[in-house]
């Protein structure tokens, strides 16, 4: 799926009624990085992180403090993607490189480059893992049309279009290669992010669960906490508590 450069999705709410929702930037910078998405990761790139708005002064040097803005983002990307699977040691040592990298350059235009560079290094890295049990390219293009469609109603049979195979043939290839059905794997991804939106967005569970294409907030509830063992508030009040950060 292609995004716009303001960072606009189209998303299903309800059976055919489209509607539009602006994600949190912030939010969609890392769960797309988490998520292994490298092209989607390539175009949020595109605003250079030199010219981000917003960002306090850190330092009375303007390049010093881009660089300690740079260090939260390679911190926060260490985290999201141990979260997402990547090994402890690998994610933190290549926030370690990168941070250091990073205290080398001299100009804006150089800290940009890293910045991408740092970037697309995990999103690749996190693309791998999630391929590196799948052996056949039908299941390959499963999980990158599903993780590139979270926002909409995933089908078997669209899938089966896709792939161009039988979609008896293609549920039993999915199983095969990833341990889950087919709607497991969907749900369980949907959950992930929405795990991820609860804590570091302001969206709302009703508002959650329409742009991750839910049929209603009660069934993305009981979706969630079959998976969770919580319910969406639950989750958002205990792990926002844990980490420090005031309940919204």
């Amino acid at each position: 799926m292609k995004i716009s450069r303001k960072i606009y999705r189209d998303y299903v709410y309800k059976e055919k009624e489209i509607l539009r929702a602006q994600y949190d930037p912030e939010l969609e910078f890392y769960t797309t990085i988490k998520s292994g998405d490298v092209e989607k990761a390539k175009e949020l790139c595109l605003a250079k992180i030199s010219e981000k708005k917003g960002l306090g002064e850190l330092s009375d040097s303007p390049l010093q403090s881009l660089k300690y803005h740079f260090a939260i983002t390679m911190a926060m990307l260490a985290r999201y993607c141990i979260e997402g699977g990547l090994d402890l040691s690998t994610s933190y040592a290549l926030s370690d490189f990168y941070i250091q990298e990073a205290d080398r350059v001299s100009t804006m235009d150089e800290l940009n480059t890293l910045h991408t560079t740092a970037c697309l290094d995990y999103a690749r890295r996190m693309k791998n893992l999630r391929k590196k049990k799948i052996t056949s390219k039908p299941i390959s293009k499963c999980l990158d049309y599903i993780y590139d469609h979270l926002h909409t109603k995933i089908t078997l049979s669209r899938l089966a279009e896709l792939t161009g195979l039988n979609s008896s043939y293609l549920s039993r290839l999915f199983h095969k290669e990833t341990g889950m059905t087919v709607s497991d794997y969907i749900q369980q991804t949907k959950i992930e992010t929405a795990k991820n939106m609860l804590l570091h967005s302001s969206y709302s569970a009703a508002e959650i669960a329409s742009i991750l294409a839910f049929s209603d907030q009660s069934y993305f509830t009981e979706v969630f906490k079959k998976q969770t063992g919580l319910t969406p508030k639950r989750y958002q009040s205990l792990y926002l508590n844990a980490s420090g950060l005031p309940d919204r």
